[in-house]
Order: C-alpha cells, then sequence, then structure tokens
C-alpha cells in the first residue's frame, strides 16, 4: 500500500498564512480570537502565524477591539494594504485607462491616459501612455507596482503571454507598451484578450456569478467570445478560443479569410452591421463613431418596442417576460440578415412595429453565432457583453434566447451583461489582485491551477 501523503509543516503553515491573509482581505481587522474562531486553529498556532505574518510585513496591530469585557481590550490585526499596488490597464486602439489598488483591493487612482494622435510614431506613443501613467502613480505617491493585468484586442499566446497582432491590424503601440512597463513600473506584466477579462468580471460578480460554464459574447466594434468551462477561462492552443467574428455564417456576401473577418460573422454582428440593419429598417441612429451609434440605436429601438429594461444593469432576461412579443415580428424578418422586412418607419411603418422588426432581424443574427457555441461547447448561458450588448439589455437577450431555442436542441439560457462600461477593468484588476496575492501571501504554496 502506497502511504498517504501529508503535507509538511511548512506546508502546513503555508496554507494556514493564506487563509489568515484571505479572511482580512474578506472581513478586515480581526482579534486573534476571532482568527482562531474562524480557521479552528489552537491559540498557539494563531499567535504563531501572526507573528510569522507581521516578520513578513503583511499583518500588523491596526486598534483594539472595542468588545465590552473584563480585562484589556484585544488587538486587531489588519492586512498591510500599502505593501503592494497593481494595476489595471484597459487598452483600445485610440485609448488606455488605468485603474491602481493597494493590496486589500481599495482603489487608489483611476485614470485616462491620454494617446496621442495616431499619426504618432508608434514608440513615441507608447512613451506619452507610460509618461501619463507615471504621473498618476505619483500623485498617490505609489513608487512600484507588484503586477499590471493589461486587457487588449487580439490574441495573447498561453505559452509566451505576447501580444500577437497578426491579422486583425492592431497598433504596434500596444506591443511597445507591454514591452516598457517592467521597466517603469517594476511589475511583473500580464497580457489577457480585453473579451476574456471581460468575461472574468461576469463570472465573479456578473451574470454568470451563479455558473462556473458560460460563454460571453462580446458584440461592440467588431465581434469576439470568451469561454468559461468549470470556472477556468479557457484560451486555446494559440489563445484564439472566441475568435468568433470569423465563424463563417449564411447572410454574408462572402467567406471570412485568414487576415479578414469581413466574411464572417463580423459582418453581421459588429457595429458598422448593426448600424446599418437599422437604416435598412428604418430605424434612425443617433451622431457618433459606429460603436457609440450601433449601442444608442439598439438602446432606443429597445425603449420604442416597450422594453422595461434596456440599461447596462439589465439582468435576467426572463425578468422581462411581460414585454411585447418578438415573435409577432417573426414573420417581418426571415433569413440570418433579416433581409425581407415589412415597410421602413419612412414608408409608413409605426416606429414601434420598426424597431421591433429591426430587434428580431439582430437577434436573428446574433442567435446564429449563439447556435453555433451551444453546439460546439453546451455552455448552458450565453452572456451579451460589449456596447451593444449590453445596450439591448435584457429585452435583446430574450429575444435571442427565443430564437435560440429554434435553432437549437441544447437548453441554453441567454442573459445581458452586468458588468457595465468598464467590464475589462473589472476582470483585470481581480486578476492582477490575485496574482500578487499568490506571490505574497503564499510564496511557499505551488500556483493554483
Amino acid at each position: 500500500m502506497t502511504p498517504a501523503r501529508t503535507a509538511t509543516p511548512r506546508t502546513a503553515r503555508a496554507i494556514n498564512d493564506r487563509i489568515a491573509l484571505d479572511l482580512l482581505v474578506e472581513h478586515g481587522p480581526l482579534t486573534a480570537t476571532q482568527l482562531r474562531d474562524a480557521t479552528g486553529l489552537s491559540r498557539p498556532s494563531v499567535a504563531d502565524l501572526v507573528g510569522r505574518l507581521q516578520e513578513d510585513g503583511l499583518v500588523t496591530v491596526v486598534g483594539e477591539s472595542g468588545s465590552a469585557r473584563r480585562g484589556p481590550n484585544a488587538r486587531l490585526y489588519g492586512l498591510v494594504a500599502e505593501r503592494a499596488h497593481v494595476a489595471a490597464l484597459d487598452v483600445r486602439l485610440d485609448s488606455a485607462t488605468a485603474v491602481v489598488a493597494d493590496l486589500s483591493g481599495r482603489t487608489v487612482a483611476r485614470t485616462a491616459l491620454p494617446v496621442p494622435s495616431p499619426r504618432e510614431a508608434d514608440a513615441a506613443t507608447a512613451a506619452a501612455v507610460l509618461e501619463a501613467l507615471d504621473a498618476a502613480l505619483a500623485r498617490v505617491a505609489v513608487t512600484e507596482l507588484h503586477t499590471v493585468v493589461v486587457g487588449a484586442p487580439g490574441l495573447v499566446d498561453p505559452a509566451t503571454g505576447a501580444l500577437n497582432r497578426a491579422g486583425i491590424g492592431l497598433p504596434a503601440w500596444h506591443a511597445e507598451l507591454v514591452r516598457g512597463l517592467p521597466a517603469r513600473t517594476g511589475a511583473r506584466v500580464r497580457v489577457e484578450n480585453e473579451v476574456n477579462l471581460a468575461a472574468i468580471a461576469e463570472l465573479r460578480g456578473g451574470a454568470a456569478r451563479d455558473r462556473d460554464t458560460f460563454v460571453l459574447l462580446w458584440l461592440g466594434a467588431g465581434t469576439g467570445a470568451a469561454v468559461v468551462l468549470d470556472g477556468a477561462l479557457r484560451r486555446g492552443a494559440s489563445g484564439g478560443a472566441g475568435e468568433i467574428g470569423f465563424l463563417p455564417v449564411p447572410g454574408t456576401d462572402a467567406l471570412p479569410a485568414h487576415d479578414d473577418c469581413g466574411g464572417g460573422l463580423h459582418a453581421l454582428t459588429s457595429a458598422a452591421a448593426v448600424l446599418a440593419l437599422a437604416a435598412e429598417h428604418g430605424v434612425p441612429a443617433p451622431a457618433g463613431d459606429d460603436t457609440t451609434a450601433a449601442a444608442a440605436v439598439v438602446r432606443l429601438a429597445c425603449e420604442a418596442a416597450g422594453d422595461t429594461a434596456t440599461t447596462e444593469s439589465a439582468g435576467n432576461a426572463a425578468d422581462t417576460a411581460g414585454a411585447p412579443d418578438p415573435a409577432r415580428a417573426d414573420a417581418a424578418s426571415t433569413g440570418p440578415a433579416g433581409a425581407a422586412s415589412r415597410p421602413s418607419a419612412a414608408g409608413g411603418t409605426p416606429p414601434a412595429l420598426a424597431a421591433e422588426v429591426f430587434l428580431t432581424a439582430l437577434a436573428e443574427r446574433i442567435a446564429l453565432a449563439a447556435a453555433a457555441v451551444a453546439a460546439v461547447l453546451d455552455p448552458g448561458r450565453v452572456v451579451l457583453g460589449g456596447e451593444t450588448g449590453r445596450a439591448g439589455g435584457a429585452g435583446l437577450a430574450r429575444r435571442v434566447e427565443r430564437r435560440l431555442r429554434t435553432l437549437s436542441p441544447l437548453p441554453t439560457e441567454v442573459r445581458a451583461a452586468r458588468s457595465g462600461g468598464g467590464a475589462v477593468l473589472s476582470g483585470a484588476l481581480p486578476t492582477a489582485l490575485d496574482a500578487a496575492r499568490d506571490d505574497l501571501f503564499a510564496p511557499d504554496l505551488p500556483p493554483p491551477g
């Protein structure tokens, strides 16, 4: 018989230290008695644990308990939050935003990092963003960062962590920025696809917080997806899991190419495609760039169609069961692109009906993507994120779910994302905190996963 493997004393101490530190993060300052009750450790073990953590500079006395009892008040031990700081960066084609937090997770700075004109050289653009980050850190007296997580469009190689711009026309200053971050901040830098980080945000506290398996469909300037299976983000062999914009679908004029997703699903669900669909159905779009205008026209269409929840915080699609039935417009939209429709608003169709027909046609297109995802992954839930997905809220999610039921035999819920416009940062910040805490709280333990 093989003898049972037990933890060494060193490993057991490391596990107990991590449990205690996690309790201090979750609950704030605690007394030794409270730590003993929460961990189940003996009084001497807690005393040793607190002593070790104080020596490591992770815990300090922050006050005394105010409990009414005889004798001296008990000391309160708290996390030394300033021991380390982390940052999350959301890097777009022409903008960047940063959030800085201490080890407890408290945000100490949030700032937009101005990006010079695209005509500037890539190295100059990256240098300007780094200088803006330096200035933001100086304003809050942070001299060094432990971990930086950068969310960016594009493929990230799971083996090397390198950002791959091939085939998707991303600016070179993104890679220049990533290369410059360690020297400027002293940080360990991790790059993650922006849609993957948005999925982490939904998993931690959004529309998938009660699920460990789901797929996030990102509907914005382009179309992407993130896959979470059994609580873990799945990136694929090359980091390309979720590049659903390249999915060949009916209703487009061509097939996608290795360097162009224009003939794939992107042609039906990108912001530009949504605006074209709205115009086809006589639904006017407000002025603005494609992404902003597409989100606005979807939001306004939902309001015109009588949806009761179209904001970014819209929740469960079933919550809007009393909204108008999109089945009434099914006959008005045929085929995946909704090419055949009733007369537009300009031709006499009431605005509410034109809006319903437009939303039904859009839901048809999104349901194609959801059906493909369901057939391959059977996730049980699809979350609609990105600017367009959030703008459609529960009303659009309900329409997609209704159409999906006719395309797939697999039961699949469709929900609107809950993480709002800061979804990328909301996923990047806890990812950075996890990395820093794994390193500082439990250096003697193997990394999770």
